[in-house]
């Protein structure tokens, strides 16, 4: 049975299809460090700057800011400014980062489900090396 994973993976030594692989493309989005813990702080309606960086915790202005752009370039919220002094802003998440919501939820099931076991072959790794 041939999966887009598996032909994706078998294109992964044709130069012009690894430039184009959408898993490659997306994956670089949502994978990294922040991306997916704002879309997670967004899942319930759209969230203030400040209350987000608070939600959030342990993640700089500038990163925040630079993810909150990446995800919006990538069509996954919307950012809203409101017209207050000081100029209120909030962000939400578009149709798309909805829809990303549904697998996000499956592989932090999985990553909930797993991560002792995962822990555990670490552990086991670093021991032997």
């Amino acid at each position: 049975m041939t999966t887009a994973l598996s032909l994706q993976l078998s294109n992964r030594l044709d130069p012009k299809l690894t430039a184009a692989c959408p898993i490659r493309d997306v994956l670089d989005r949502i994978g990294d460090k922040w991306s997916v813990l704002i879309v997670g702080h967004l899942k319930d309606g759209p969230v203030r700057f400040g209350a987000l960086r608070r939600g959030i915790g342990d993640i700089s202005q500038r990163m925040l800011t630079e993810t909150l752009r990446h995800l919006q370039r990538d069509g996954l919220l919307y950012r809203k400014v409101y017209p207050t002094v000081p100029p209120s802003v909030e962000y939400g998440l578009t149709d798309l980062g909805h829809s990303l919501l549904l697998p996000l939820d499956k592989l932090v099931e999985w990553s909930a489900q797993n991560h002792d076991e995962v822990k555990a072959a670490r552990k086991e790794f670093d021991k032997a090396g």
